[in-house]
């Protein structure tokens, strides 16, 4: 195998186009059975194995930075800079990170990013190679949808001001999380605007609808030729106006055609692009038909079939689907916004149930949170769902553009809390301490899957901003009526020892520490704070009672949850003294990957550990 022969990018520069076309065939071989033993991101690695060849066959990493937005499409990368044998534990805790690592490898320049970021960071570092004297070429590879953001633009900006020597390749795969979302291609009004193409392109529209039992995917595909064919007509004239030169479209599977056109960029002195094309999920046909589930991050798998092992648990974002579905049926005004992650937030059946009422504004949060503020002065009720790590992008909209003006927009935070898999920049940890310096946001943490459904429909009907937050995973069960309703919190167990306040997922936790303290003679009242803003009266009456207050939240300890309960058990006007508050929650660091229950166990947030904090509080 020719694989075994490769440790470093050096290793590939004597071999023939033939021998690299079954390299390349070897690395799509060992990526499927690596992304199907653990999960990971597989489509868009699989469409960029000859682009990274060539690659790493023009340039010398790491003198020449090669930078990667999305950071997920990197696989390829790691494995030919000597890091194949890791693949065994991507992913896994003290493993291989699913992005670029700069503690894992000199070629690895920037940590997991967010994406439409790289070519900031390819400005800024070819800005110190020049104040140094530094002859080195910055490669900064963009794809999936990564140029949908307006960071993007912003740094293209720059970029062609300042005549920094930066080779931009332009992975254009045709699909972003979901089909891309861009204007950039759309600017030959004369073609869009042309009778005869609009009078051609609704008969493809209605033939592919009515395609029997594919006529949904066949829509897709066509729109995604569509996007295809104006990115090859339209580009130059878009990159070349900022002073950005442009080259190609180039077959991004054809290795000779990339490595010449990328040594003739390489000698260009300014900023340039190269426009590759390439096919996401390429050489493997589950991921090749499969657009939502193969094509981004997936779980483990049966490679033969592509099908995923195990599962079937209801999850949050089920219930955020079903739930959205249901009031989007039953309310005219309610629509759901997503930045570029359709799949991903659960809002696919609500799109094919009830057209129109998603927006897709690709990767683009900033844009999303302001354009639902307009869409409330307007008299809708949007719905912006993100995972918790992107809302943190566009806090300060969801501050100014939405609390200032006080607008009904509610805020559905996937993935909160601690996540897993993708590490420390994908853990939503911050938000709660962030929603909560928004004034007049309420601000809901349900703790099953009943709670989720129940809080979404109280947000939609609230006059002003709202937001619920939800974990990753499979959804809590609570018994029938323990749901609770409005902006009460709920009374789980009494106790005259201490009161446990767990907020969201961690509830459960909670209820496990009681249990555990109750076999060592320690009564724990537990109660699910709910509604994290405005706090219940009567729960922090009942609290303020008690000799010993224990707060729990998979958010961040410093600024969130408990230092809020805190406060106001301090503020209560009845209260004398202030029982101690013992703040339970994520600490100020950067977690790193693991299961999230490991993760949880590590920092005593999980049954046992929330046990001993108290038994060691109360001296016992």
């Amino acid at each position: 195998m020719f694989l075994d022969t490769i440790s470093s990018p050096s290793d590939l520069k004597g071999l023939g186009r033939a021998e690299l076309r079954a390299l390349a065939d070897e690395i799509r071989t060992f990526i499927v059975e690596a992304v199907a033993r653990g999960g990971g991101h597989l489509g868009s690695n699989l469409g960029a194995v000859e682009l990274t060849l060539a690659v790493h066959r023009v340039f010398d990493s790491p003198r020449d930075p090669i930078l990667w937005d999305t950071g997920h499409q990197a696989y390829v990368h790691k494995i030919l800079t000597g890091r194949k044998d890791g693949f065994e534990t991507l992913r896994q805790a003290d493993g291989l990170s699913g992005y670029p690592s700069r503690q894992e490898s000199e070629h690895d320049w920037v940590e997991n990013s967010h994406a439409s970021t790289i070519l900031s960071y390819a400005h800024g570092l070819a800005s110190a190679f020049d104040e140094r004297g530094e002859d080195r070429r910055v490669v900064a590879i963009v794809g999936d949808g990564a140029m949908t953001g307006g960071m993007a633009y912003e740094a293209l900006n720059n970029l062609g001001h300042s005549g920094r020597r930066v080779l931009i390749i332009l992975n254009d795969n045709g699909r972003s999380y979901a089909p891309t979302v861009s204007r950039l291609s759309e600017n030959l009004t004369m073609l869009r605007l042309s009778p005869s193409w609009v009078s051609t392109r609704r008969r493809i529209e209605g033939w592919t609808r009515e395609l029997p039992g594919v006529g949904g995917l066949a829509l897709s595909s066509w729109q995604g030729v569509k996007a295809a064919f104006r990115q090859m007509l339209e580009p130059p004239t878009f990159f070349e106006s900022l002073g950005v030169r442009y080259t190609g479209p180039i077959d991004g599977h054809d290795i000779g055609k990339l490595e010449h056109a990328l040594r003739n960029a390489a000698e260009y002195d300014g900023p340039i692009v190269v426009h590759v094309r390439t096919q996401k999920g390429r050489g493997y046909a589950p991921a090749e038909m499969d657009v939502e589930k193969c094509l981004h991050d997936i779980s483990s798998f049966d490679p033969e079939t592509g099908q995923p092992n195990g599962g079937g648990a209801l999850t949050y974002t089920q219930v955020f689907s079903d739930t959205m579905v249901t009031l989007t049926d039953e309310h005219s005004d309610v629509l759901a916004i997503t930045a570029a992650m359709p799949g991903s937030t659960g809002l696919l059946p609500v799109q094919e149930r009830n057209p129109g009422r998603v927006i897709d504004v690709g990767i683009a949060e900033q844009h999303a949170v302001t354009a639902a503020a307009g869409m409330a002065m307007g008299g809708l009720r949007p719905v912006v769902a993100l995972y918790s790590t992107f809302f943190s992008r566009a806090f300060d909209q969801a501050n100014l553009d939405v609390g200032l003006h006080g607008q009904n927009v509610t805020f559905a935070l996937d993935r909160a809390g601690i996540t897993g898999d993708d590490g420390a920049s994908h853990h939503g940890v911050l938000d709660i301490a962030l929603c909560l310096r928004i004034p007049g946001m309420t601000v809901f943490a349900p703790s099953s899957a009943g709670e989720l459904e129940r809080m979404l429909i109280d947000a939609v009907a609230l006059p002003g901003p709202a937001v619920v937050r939800f974990p990753k995973g499979a959804a809590r069960q609570t018994a029938a009526g323990a749901v609770g309703a409005g902006l009460r919190s709920r009374r789980i167990r009494d106790g005259a020892d201490v009161c446990i306040l767990g907020v969201g997922k961690l509830v459960e936790a909670a209820e496990q520490a009681a249990e555990e303290l109750e076999s060592v003679g320690v009564a724990a009242a537990v109660w699910d704070v709910r509604v994290i803003k405005p706090l219940d009266v009567e729960m922090l009456r009942a609290a303020a009672a008690a000799p010993l207050v224990v707060t729990v939240e998979d958010g961040v300890r410093v600024g969130g949850a408990g230092s809020t309960i805190s406060d106001a058990i301090a503020d209560l006007q009845e209260t004398r003294l202030s029982p101690p508050v013992l703040t339970l929650g994520t600490p100020d660091g950067y977690i790193p990957q693991a299961k999230p229950a490991r993760i949880h166990a590590e920092l005593g947030l999980d049954g046992h550990g929330i046990a001993a904090s108290i038994r060691k509080a109360l001296g016992r």
